[in-house]
């Protein structure tokens, strides 16, 4: 599991490599540090291990939770930055995983979007809206290069033209307000990313760049999940290392809940675009060993790194965890996981992508429960974090620090909650109801969607619409391991009718025997399926 979460690695170093000596990080600063947003202290008492105890005094508040960070913040003072939330570029889709022969309908924040490639194999994105009836035009479909809207049949390419509609007359020409709007998108190292800002121009300056995916030997195993909560929620999952021994305790051999422990941070960069620093396993420990080295930039990017000398070769391996969250509407999100680095483990050369790929859809329904209930709550309350949240200096550090970063930007966001401002959403949320039946089976089954025909409406809480629909490698694996499933299971049976029918005993014998096989392949087959399809639950103990 070390390959999909950015701290499962930092308790077990098994999947990297054997034999290697974790050098320090020289971090690389990119702006003058800013200060960062004012807050105040909630006074409150604390009992831990349920024991009687009095309530903590002031002193020691100060030793265990979160303070102001700056005289600003001490004195009240608020720090606004210019922002713009269009003026980013925001992650769409691994280049890997756009399909070939259907439109892919996406959202950022509350802007629906639709991307396609045309006959040249040129990547498109348009306003997901035709401009005749308001119709999707994701739901369409691509005739020669160009996307059709499949309510009316009007054709649109390139830049936004519309070059057919079938109900004109002959000698009529095309309206000039009949045109979709456009957006930039580029390709780079593996991601396809939008540029959000009709009045601004793309600024290739802010187009992130992330140098251990470019250096020689880089392999990384990378993957998509749809997720039922902010993407803000999303980013302090991401960055909070001390929650993994916990939540996700015994998923595999990198996370226990008995290495639960204090850890230290140290801020070394804030801007108005993010912040920077180094992490370690433990206070005490300040070898370079106890160190990771953490970046979240703006507008959703966060990467956790580690650089590893190996002591036989002298040789230096580069490690990375990559986490583009686009905000995809109200309590929703979409993540891209790139783990990889330029040593890769022989263990996990054993393993095939699929399994890697649902492995990390377990991790994420391990903490869902936890992540849908705080932003309900945080929807519900309507105040600052820093009104609910109770930060310790030993393990949120980088949580306070994202959420102090809100502050500085929030104003210009469609909506923010910051550590100690909040601007809640102008309109609610707008539920779109998948088809049933009939029409949701033919839908489901279709290329863009990569279903397989059994499963319906979309749905977030299963994992066949968080993962499997958007990654093409696990569609295939699943309709492969389907076709496996059932063409053994008509040799099982018809093994079994003959073995009925027929007298010889050695014949008998084979054929049962062949049957056996049969019926154990088509198992395997469908438990397969069902790892790939199938939410994890979990199971509680007392301990």
């Amino acid at each position: 599991m070390a390959l999909f979460h950015p701290f499962l690695s930092r308790y077990s170093s098994s999947l990297l490599t054997s034999s290697a000596q974790p050098l320090k990080l020289v971090p690389v600063a990119r702006r003058p540090p800013l200060n960062v947003v004012p807050t105040r202290k909630i006074k409150c008492g604390a009992v831990a291990d349920i024991k009687p105890a009095a309530a903590l005094d002031d002193d020691e508040d100060h030793k265990v939770l979160l303070l102001p960070s700056s005289e600003q913040e001490r004195r009240g003072e608020r720090i606004v930055a210019d922002y713009d939330w269009t003026e980013e570029w925001y992650p769409l889709y691994l280049t890997q995983d756009i399909p070939e022969d259907a439109p892919l309908g996406l959202t950022v924040f509350d802007k629906q979007l639709v991307l396609y490639r045309d006959a040249n194999g040129v990547l498109q994105c348009y306003q997901d809206r035709c401009p005749h009836r308001l119709a999707k035009l994701s739901e369409g479909q691509l005739v020669d290069g160009r996307l059709e809207c499949l309510y009316h049949g009007w054709q649109f390419e390139g830049a936004g033209k519309c070059v057919k509609i079938p109900q004109l007359p002959a000698d009529a020409k095309i309206p000039r307000s009949a045109c979709v709007k456009t957006y930039e998108v580029r390709d780079s190292q593996g991601v396809v990313w939008v540029w959000m800002s009709h009045k601004t121009p793309p600024n290739p300056a802010k187009l992130p760049w992330f140098e251990n995916f470019d250096r020689p030997g880089f392999q990384d195993t990378s993957t998509t999940h749809e997720l039922p909560y902010d993407h803000s929620i999303l980013l302090e999952n991401l960055m909070d290392p001390a929650h993994v021994p916990i939540s996700h305790d015994r998923t595999d051999w990198s996370a226990k809940r008995e290495d639960a422990q204090p850890l230290r941070f140290e801020v070394i960069e804030r801007t108005d675009r993010g912040f920077a620093g180094w992490w370690g396993k433990t206070i005490s420990d300040q070898s370079a060993s106890a160190s990771s080295f953490l970046r979240f930039e703006a507008p959703c990017s966060l990467q956790n790194n580690r650089e590893i000398v190996d002591d036989k070769t002298g040789e230096t391996h580069y490690f990375s965890g990559l986490f583009l969250c686009r905000p995809t509407g109200q309590g929703k999100s979409m993540l891209i996981v790139r783990f990889g680095g330029t040593k890769r483990s022989p263990l996990a050369k054993l393993f095939p992508k699929w399994y890697f790929h649902q492995n990390a859809g377990k991790v994420f329904e391990q903490d869902m429960g936890f992540l849908s209930s705080q932003n309900e709550i945080l929807m519900k309350e309507k105040v600052p974090t820093k009104n609910l949240y109770l930060n310790l200096k030993s393990s949120d550090t980088w949580v306070a620090e994202y959420r102090k970063w809100m502050d500085k930007v929030g104003h210009g966001m469609p909506y923010h909650f910051g550590h100690s401002t909040i601007s809640l959403p102008k309109e609610p949320a707008v539920v779109e109801h998948a088809p049933a039946g009939l029409v949701a089976g033919v839908s489901a089954s279709m290329p863009a969607k990569g279903g397989i025909g059994t499963m319906h409406a979309p749905n977030l809480a299963n994992r066949y619409f968080r993962h499997v629909v958007h990654c093409k490698g696990c569609r295939n694996v699943v309709k492969a391991f389907q076709a496996w499933k059932n063409a053994l299971s008509a040799i099982a049976v018809a093994s079994t009718a003959l073995a009925i029918l027929i007298s010889g005993r050695q014949w008998k014998a084979l054929l049962l025997l062949s049957a056996a096989v049969c019926s154990g392949g088509a198992y395997a087959c469908s438990a397969a399926v069902a790892l790939n399809t199938t939410n994890f639950i979990r199971t509680h103990r007392r301990l």
